[in-house]
């Protein structure tokens, strides 16, 4: 069943905005991290730079807008209304920023007292947002692909939350669990159980409703994420086991969850062909760049499983990552955020207005100018990104720069949205004073 926005559900709109604007701060440190530390970055996944840019992104940009955009889509697409919301953002907000520079700092030197500090405040922050969420879903029917993908998703962020804080504690606290089992488990619950379950869910509804292509399959809606929380599941026991009867299994398991990424980038990609549109946007852009960069990052990993040239070069862990991360998601978040900004700034304005002063035009909200400039920004940095994989001492600089840029340039856009907002605010409440002197 396809879903139809409620937008008289919308929470106030700075709960959600503060989230998107902390978003490219993120970005913006994770390029300036690697101008800092430079090649370091680029030898190995394991180095504490590359561990602390992963982390900016995945938690400093990526977890920030996936939940101010629940915070939204929760109430709207599928009526489960977050109580509070303001306090609930506020806090939330507050406790994932400030946790994940502490989780930065804390891979940068390995001091105990930072990753202590850093899992309490992203467990509290997480925690509130997920039992909010949950309150809020409470009774709701997984009747359509969007209300269960959402359920699935927080069941995905739940898990990925309390493997992360398992493996920040050991190195705070000096426990004695397996480190690098616990990371593999721990990146399969969030790239797969938790960030593509969330993508898919929203995409059931935002990708035909604004890239005006066909509804996703209802066979692929109904059954995409329970298979993969059921594949992830599985798979995550027995890679825990870790014994020899189970291993060919836990590979077998393994490649499901990656095929199933891939088929949503492929039913993405091809619905994208028969959209409407004569041109394609600038989100449309994105998301195509997603999944092509999703559907790379697959073919990596599926070719250094079956080549033993590629599986012991070191460098194909931070190839998938570079594509997964950067090519995959921050592409795809970006392509929503020019969706959803303008499309929040204009609802609320109409809203203030009441019929009497009309919202300025979405397309004005922030200039298609503006936009192209930003993604060709981001184009530009992802592919000295994954330069700089194979010749670090010559793109590993070019490519931090190329990062802050690509994010400054985000901000700036979405700044520039703020700005139109507060000026139309304050020329209603100068119509609306002028009229009750009159």
């Amino acid at each position: 069943m396809q879903l139809l926005p409620s937008y008289d559900q919308s929470p106030p709109i700075r709960a959600p905005f503060r989230f998107f604007l902390s978003a490219p701060l993120f970005g913006i440190l994770a390029g300036v991290l690697i101008l800092w530390s430079g090649e370091e970055v680029f030898i190995s996944r394991w180095t504490p730079a590359a561990l602390a840019v992963t982390h900016l992104i995945t938690v400093g940009f990526m977890l920030q807008v996936m939940l101010g955009a629940l915070l939204q889509i929760l109430p709207v697409l599928v009526g489960a209304n977050i109580a509070r919301p303001i306090r609930v953002s506020t806090v939330v907000h507050l406790s994932i920023s400030v946790g994940a520079l502490l989780l930065t700092a804390a891979f940068l030197t390995f001091e105990p007292f930072l990753f202590k500090s850093a899992t309490l405040l992203l467990g509290f922050g997480v925690a509130v947002f997920v039992a909010s969420a949950t309150w809020a879903l409470r009774g709701l029917a997984s009747e359509n692909s969007t209300t269960q993908g959402l359920k699935f998703s927080l069941i995905g962020l739940s898990v990925t939350l309390a493997l992360g804080a398992a493996l920040s504690s050991s190195l705070g606290w000096s426990l004695n669990v397996p480190l690098m089992l616990l990371t593999e488990i721990h990146m399969g619950w969030g790239f797969v159980a938790w960030g593509t379950v969330l993508v898919a869910a929203v995409g059931y509804v935002v990708v035909p409703l604004f890239q005006l292509t066909p509804a996703y399959p209802d066979w692929f809606g109904r059954w995409f994420s329970i298979s993969v929380l059921a594949a992830v599941s599985v798979w995550s026991v027995l890679v825990f086991l870790e014994t020899e009867e189970v291993s060919a299994f836990a590979s077998s398991l393994a490649a499901v969850m990656v095929s199933l990424v891939a088929l949503f980038a492929g039913v993405t990609l091809g619905m994208q062909r028969k959209s409407k549109r004569p041109n394609f946007d600038v989100s449309q852009h994105y998301w195509r760049l997603a999944m092509a960069s999703a559907l790379a990052a697959c073919a990596v990993w599926s070719l250094a499983q079956s080549l033993p040239a590629l599986s012991e070069w070191q460098g194909w862990p931070l190839l998938c990552g570079v594509l997964v991360l950067f090519g995959g998601f921050v592409s795809v978040i970006t392509g929503m955020l020019y969706k959803i900004v303008p499309f929040l700034v204009w609802l609320h304005l109409q809203n203030q207005g009441q019929g009497r002063v009309m919202a300025p035009n979405m397309k004005k909200i922030i200039s298609e100018h503006a936009m192209n400039r930003q993604m060709l920004a981001h184009f530009v940095a992802l592919a000295l990104l994954l330069l700089a994989i194979f010749w670090p001492g010559v793109f590993a600089y070019p490519a931090g720069l190329a990062v802050v840029v690509s994010n400054a340039w985000l901000l700036r856009n979405l700044l520039a949205a703020v700005s139109l907002y507060r000026g139309h605010l304050l020329k209603l409440k100068a119509m609306t004073d002028g009229s009750a002197i009159l």
